[in-house]
C-alpha cells in the first residue's frame, strides 16, 4: 500500500472514530445534564454545546450525523423514544446548517482531514461561528415546533417549548464558544474541520 493510500485510510479511520466519539459525547451531554420542563413533559440539556463543537471538529456531514444519532439515542435511552425520529431530523438539520454556513464563509481547516482554509481574522471567524450556531439553533427551534404539533396534538404545547429551546441552544452556543476558544490555543486545533 502506498503512503497516500495509507494516509487516506488513516484519515478515514480517524474521522469515523471522531464521529463515534462525538456521537457518544452528545448522548452523555443530553442524558446526564438535563433539566425537566414540567409544562411540556420534555427537557432541556447541554447536548447542543457538544453538537456545535462536533460541527467544528467533524464538518457539516459527519457533524450532522453525530448530532442526529447522538441526540436520538439520548431520547431513546431517556424514555422519550417516541420523540427520537423528530429529534434525529431536527438535530441533523441543526448541525448541517451550522456547518454549511461556517464552510461557506470560512472554508475548512487546511491541517484537518477536510481541506483548505480561507484566511479570516479571529474576530470575523468567531462572528461567523456564532452566527452559524444561532442559525442552526433557530432551525432546531422551528423544527421542534413543527414536529411537536403532531406529537403533542396541539399547538399550545409546541409554543410553550419555544423559549426553552431558544435558551437551550443559546446556552449551548456560549459553552461551545468558550471551549472552542480554549481549544484554539492547544495542539488539538489541528484536528478540527473548521479553523478555530
Amino acid at each position: 500500500m502506498s503512503n497516500r493510500n495509507s494516509s487516506n485510510t488513516n484519515s478515514g479511520i480517524r474521522k469515523l472514530v471522531f464521529t463515534a466519539l462525538v456521537m457518544a459525547m452528545i448522548l452523555v451531554a443530553t442524558s446526564l445534564f438535563r433539566i425537566p420542563v414540567p409544562m411540556t413533559q420534555g427537557y432541556v440539556h447541554l447536548g447542543d454545546a457538544v453538537i456545535f463543537l462536533g460541527v467544528l471538529l467533524l464538518g457539516k456531514r459527519n457533524g450532522a450525523l453525530a448530532a442526529g444519532l447522538g441526540s436520538a439515542m439520548g431520547d431513546v435511552l431517556g424514555g422519550y423514544a417516541f420523540f427520537a425520529p423528530c429529534t434525529f431530523i431536527v438535530k441533523f438539520l441543526m448541525a448541517f446548517v451550522c456547518g454549511l454556513i461556517i464552510e461557506k464563509f470560512l472554508g475548512k481547516n487546511e491541517n484537518s482531514i477536510e481541506g483548505s482554509e480561507k484566511s479570516v481574522s479571529g474576530g470575523k471567524r468567531r462572528a461567523v461561528e456564532m452566527t452559524a450556531m444561532a442559525a442552526g439553533g433557530l432551525v432546531m427551534v422551528a423544527g421542534y415546533f413543527l414536529g411537536e404539533i403532531p406529537i403533542y396534538g396541539n399547538v399550545g404545547t409546541a409554543l410553550a417549548e419555544i423559549p426553552w429551546n431558544i435558551g437551550q441552544f443559546l446556552t449551548g452556543e456560549v459553552v461551545a464558544m468558550l471551549i472552542a476558544v480554549s481549544l484554539s490555543r492547544t495542539p488539538a486545533k489541528k484536528y478540527f474541520s473548521f479553523p478555530l
